[in-house]
C-alpha cells in the first residue's frame, strides 16, 4: 500500500508561481511513475505532467508545456510540480497519483492506469 500526500496549493495571482509537493510513503518500487492531474467541477480529470521514477524522462500536457516542471527527490519521495506564468485556466484540485507509466504513450496520461492517488490540493489562480 501506498500512501500519498499533496501540499503547496493556495491562491496565486495570475502570472505568479507556486509549487506543489506529492510525498510518498509506504511500499514503492522504482519502475513507477508520478503523474500530476487537475480536475475543475463538472468537468474529467485531466493530465498535466509525469514522471519516469527508473530514469525521470518527463512527460506534459501541451496546455502546460514551458510553464510547468516536474521533478522527483528519490532520497525524499517526493515529486514536485513548479508551476510558474499561471493563468485562470490553471485554477482547478490537482492530485498526484502513482502508476506503472509515466509515458502517455503507454497510457500514463490516462486516470484509470494510475493506482495510488492523494486526497487532492486546491489551486486558485485570482485577478
Amino acid at each position: 500500500q501506498v500512501q500519498l500526500v499533496e501540499s503547496g496549493g493556495g491562491l496565486v495571482q495570475a502570472g505568479g508561481s507556486l509549487r506543489l509537493s506529492c510525498g510518498a510513503s509506504g511500499r514503492t518500487y522504482s519502475n513507477y511513475a508520478t503523474g500530476w492531474f487537475r480536475q475543475v467541477p463538472g468537468k474529467e480529470r485531466e493530465f498535466v505532467a509525469s514522471i519516469r521514477w527508473s530514469n525521470d524522462y518527463t512527460y506534459y500536457a501541451g496546455s502546460v508545456k514551458g510553464r510547468f516542471t516536474i521533478s522527483r527527490d528519490s532520497a525524499k519521495n517526493t515529486v514536485y510540480l513548479q508551476m510558474n506564468s499561471m493563468g485562470f485556466e490553471d485554477t482547478a484540485v490537482y492530485y498526484c497519483a502513482i502508476g506503472p507509466y509515466a509515458s502517455p504513450y503507454a497510457g500514463g496520461s490516462s486516470p484509470g492506469n494510475y493506482i495510488y492517488w492523494g486526497q487532492g490540493t486546491q489551486v486558485t489562480v485570482s485577478s
